[in-house]
């Protein structure tokens, strides 16, 4: 049984302001038709009798995987839930051991949910040649024909041939500067290192076995604690915690005698920053890559992009990149693109919230926009989706008033359960036990005014939920 294993982890910190901790780069529509998550999953299904994905995701992103997985048709897969960031090598023997649990022989196709491939038919073809080396034992890496001088990748030095296009690793290389990846774009040898990977579970729980032991005592026992919650596989948290952080690179590939690779050209990226994104996307003629409501006066070389109502208009620069949201603007050099992550360490450092939360947050049941707030009052536009309820809640410290824009809303307030249409609007006092429900096949959309001595999202207290947050 060929199983994807797509590892969804990551947090995106270069893509900041449009990439953030509650919505990271995966779960976004960057380039092509659906988000980098849903992109993947559509290619592990061109493979010939592969079986439903298992995603290893974080806690904190279980709704938007499992709603983006519905979304490309896959009703069968398995989420299981990260509780802390451990790297990808335990992520990857978290997958192995659910594999294990559907086939002992499984083959796990391990893939970031952050890639772009603009060639699936290559990517499909390199799958399959590559199995038959698999299923013998080896632990299979994807490396990519480099078409320029890199130093933001590493790299994989291709040593003898194994057969079925395959070669044994010679070594694997940290990033290196200019003159160094000139050199290896000139040796045919060398390839970028993709973080793709293709091996049997088992094998890889060995290899984990024998060079890091402790990682896989760790795992197992949090594994073996896992419990059901709703779709997901929800891992035990303090267990967890004591698993040793390392990447698979790191913890097996490096050490393991059992590494190949096969090179693959297939039009990767892994859309590491804007002017990766830049450099994937299509270009217009003055070689500016243009998203959203944009002007561009004797621009060139450029990424712009903005959000929706705003205008973002540039005269006379070039190799920039000028990125808008509701709440923030980018601009930089497009070859400081790398950098953009300090800007997210100084916004943690300073105990703002910009590097973790849009103005619009999106939950499972819908989404909210923070519109307008200031002392003892904030203003939200809320979207309930057809058939989802909010949670029965109470506050301590605000009320809230209620008006539809559209469709029809159901309404808890204490002992009284009434319907709202269009324009109608109703108060939810302080201290009230509340929900909101909507129970038609269009979305709800309202206004909600927020008033109080404090307004911030845990001041919530709940009492019953069907996401199981209570």
């Amino acid at each position: 049984m060929l199983i994807p294993l797509i590892l969804s982890g990551g947090s995106g910190t270069r893509l900041w302001p449009v990439s953030r901790r509650n919505l990271p780069k995966q779960f976004l529509s960057l380039a092509g038709h659906g988000t980098l998550f849903q992109q993947t999953v559509a290619r592990t299904r061109a493979l010939p009798g592969v079986a439903a994905p298992i995603v290893v995701a974080s806690e904190d992103h279980r709704f938007l995987a499992a709603e983006q997985l519905r979304e490309a048709g896959v009703d069968d897969g398995t989420v299981v839930l990260e509780p802390l960031a451990r790297n990808t090598a335990p992520a990857i023997a978290l997958g192995a051991l659910e594999a294990l649990k559907r086939d002992a022989n499984a083959v796990l196709l391990v893939l970031p949910a952050d890639h772009l491939i603009a060639d699936t038919a290559a990517f499909v073809d390199a799958v399959q040649r590559s199995l038959p080396t698999a299923r013998q034992g080896w632990l299979v890496t994807f490396g990519i024909r480099p078409d320029r001088a890199e130093t933001g990748f590493g790299y994989i030095r291709r040593g003898e041939s194994i057969g079925e296009g395959t070669f044994r690793v010679e070594r694997f290389v940290e990033k290196p500067d200019l003159a160094t990846a000139e050199g290896y774009l000139a040796d045919d040898g060398y390839g970028w290192n993709s973080g793709m990977f293709l091996f049997r579970a088992d094998r890889y729980l060995d290899e984990l076995g024998a060079h890091a032991p402790a990682m896989l005592a760790a795992v197992r026992a949090a594994h073996a604690a896992a419990q059901a919650d709703l779709d997901f596989v929800r891992v035990d948290k303090a267990l967890f915690a004591q698993v040793p952080e390392d990447s698979i690179d790191y913890a097996v590939m490096e050490k393991t005698a059992r590494a190949a690779v096969i090179p693959v050209s297939c039009g990767w990226s892994d859309i590491g920053s804007w002017s990766a994104l830049w450099r994937a996307g299509t270009r217009d003629a003055d070689g500016n890559l243009r998203e959203g409501d944009t002007l561009a006066v004797n621009t060139h070389n450029s990424l712009l992009r903005s959000h929706d109502r705003h205008l973002v208009a540039t005269v006379g620069v070039s190799d920039l990149v000028v990125v808008t949201t509701p709440d923030a603007t980018l601009v930089a050099h497009r070859d400081a693109a790398q950098d953009v992550k300090k800007i997210v360490d100084q916004l943690k450092a300073n105990g703002r919230s910009e590097h973790s939360f849009h103005r619009v947050v999106h939950r499972p049941w819908g989404s909210y926009d923070s519109l307008e707030a200031g002392e003892r009052f904030q203003v939200k536009r809320i979207v309930v989706k057809p058939g989802a309820s909010l949670s029965l809640q109470m506050h301590h410290h605000r009320a809230e008033h209620w008006i539809v824009v559209s469709g029809t809303a159901e309404v808890t307030c204490d002992e009284k359960v009434y319907l709202l249409g269009e324009n109608q609007s109703t108060y939810i006092p302080l201290g009230s036990t509340h929900r909101l429900r909507n129970p038609g096949k269009v979305p709800v959309e309202l206004i909600e005014v927020q008033s109080g001595s404090y307004l911030g999202e845990d001041d919530i207290v709940r009492y019953d939920d069907v996401y199981g947050r209570a």
